[in-house]
């Protein structure tokens, strides 16, 4: 038996042959040799007959191609034939049957599930939560292949040859759609009929309730994560097949009553050519004009579209929509900035009006000292040699003076600064 490893590597070298036969063989399931020697004279033009023969029994013996018991002849192997189809969009069309399985096994699995979480017992949670998350796979690639295989089967039916007869152009077209279209829509129907909406909004409830019940009671968090992970794959399913079902119908649907309609013609003209035959052509085609009119063969009432009230609000506030202008704030010219804090050495300004005492005037005396600092600067220094743990005492006098600074002028009375006189105490 070969290994995996081994078929994967044969697989890949022998693609371009494989994927022929995998197409191929959804008219011919069994291949005669020559009928397998074309496909590889057709993917590999430049082997003679020699190397032709040599590629086939590589692949005979890498197990890629088996033969088919008490003759010649050869076919694929199932899992091979199985993995191309998946990669090239190559599907059958499922069964309905099948799907309903899967739903129907959805709901035994959530039962189980239902009953761990009564019992408050981790491994019957967990067990029924992974059926679950397979069963979730396996219907949404169900799913998906069957909506390829439908797509693929509407586009034969519309390229085949139009002089074909409709029967037999649309004879799939109309089994599939009786047979797969018309029993997805009455499962996936959100009504009490439907059961795909019922069984995965059970079990998307009751995972819900488990994942819960593992947080109150603080189970681990990979516990925690699996049950959020599945949740998550039955909210996706539940989004994927309404999508799927809704365009597999718009795909059918459409074929569908173009081949009932041609039907409905035939006999509306069969049914004319026969009262002419009976009647004669006079007779028939002088009967009031409302019965003249050949059934099916044209629409007699309009169709008319136009947009919502709420589309026409939308478009009329986009048409006179103006923009709004706003202001954003501009960069002060360099003569309105604002100026940094001045840094003044305190400790020493001190020192220097103890060294100047008595002063008459303390504002005066700060500006002809300190004139280059800011009024603010000023100002502030003015109110601190005033409070606080001084060597001098500072009386107001009882008049008032301007004094002009650099931009502003101050009306204040004088304060004067002399040496304070120790007391008694301190002596």
């Amino acid at each position: 038996m070969i290994t995996p490893r081994a078929l994967v590597h044969a697989l890949h070298t022998h693609w371009d042959t494989i994927e022929v036969l995998a197409r191929l063989s959804r008219e011919f399931p069994i291949f005669t040799t020559e009928q397998v020697r074309a496909c590889i004279a057709r993917s590999n033009p430049g082997l003679n007959a020699e190397q032709q023969g040599a590629l086939l029994r590589q692949m005979v013996n890498s197990t890629l191609l088996q033969t088919v018991p008490r003759s010649d002849d050869l076919q694929l192997d199932p899992h091979v034939l199985t993995f191309v189809r998946g990669l090239t969009r190559e599907h059958e069309l499922g069964l309905t049957a099948v799907l309903q399985a899967r739903v129907a096994a959805i709901r035994d699995a959530t039962e189980a599930l239902a009953e761990g979480i009564v019992r408050h017992d981790i491994d019957r949670v967990r067990w029924p939560a992974s059926q679950l998350a397979e069963l979730f796979r396996q219907i949404g690639l169900q799913l998906e292949q069957d909506r390829h295989a439908i797509q693929e089967l509407a586009e034969n039916a519309r390229s085949a040859d139009a002089h074909m007869p409709a029967s037999q152009r649309y004879q799939r077209v109309l089994q599939a759609y009786d047979q797969y279209v018309e029993p997805m829509n009455s499962m996936m129907d959100t009504g009490p009929e439907g059961s795909f909406y019922q069984h995965l909004e059970a079990a998307e409830r009751t995972l819900d309730q488990a994942l819960e019940q593992f947080t109150i009671q603080g189970s681990l968090y990979s516990h925690r994560l699996q049950l959020r992970q599945v949740s998550y794959q039955a909210k996706e399913l539940r989004r994927f097949g309404r999508i799927v079902a809704q365009q597999c119908a718009d795909i059918l649907l459409p074929l569908r009553e173009e081949a009932l309609q041609h039907n409905a013609l035939t006999s509306a003209i069969a049914s004319l050519l026969q009262s002419v035959r009976k009647k004669g052509l006079h007779r028939v085609l002088s009967r009031p004009a409302r019965d003249s009119r050949l059934p099916v063969w044209r629409n007699g009432r309009g169709l008319k579209i136009q947009a919502g009230d709420e589309v026409r609000d939308i478009m009329a506030a986009a048409r006179h929509y103006r923009p709004q202008a706003v202001a954003f704030p501009q960069d002060l010219p360099a003569s309105e900035t604002v100026p940094l804090p001045d840094v003044v050495d305190e400790a020493a300004l001190r020192s220097h009006l103890a060294a100047s005492l008595p002063v008459t005037d303390l504002l005066a005396w700060l500006k002809a000292s300190y004139g280059h600092l800011q009024d603010a600067t000023l100002m502030r220094l003015f109110h601190d040699l005033q409070h606080g743990d001084v060597p001098w005492q500072t009386t107001p006098a009882s008049t008032t003076r301007q004094l002009d600074l650099h931009a502003i002028r101050v009306l204040h009375h004088p304060h004067e600064a002399v040496a304070a006189v120790p007391s008694p105490k301190n002596a």
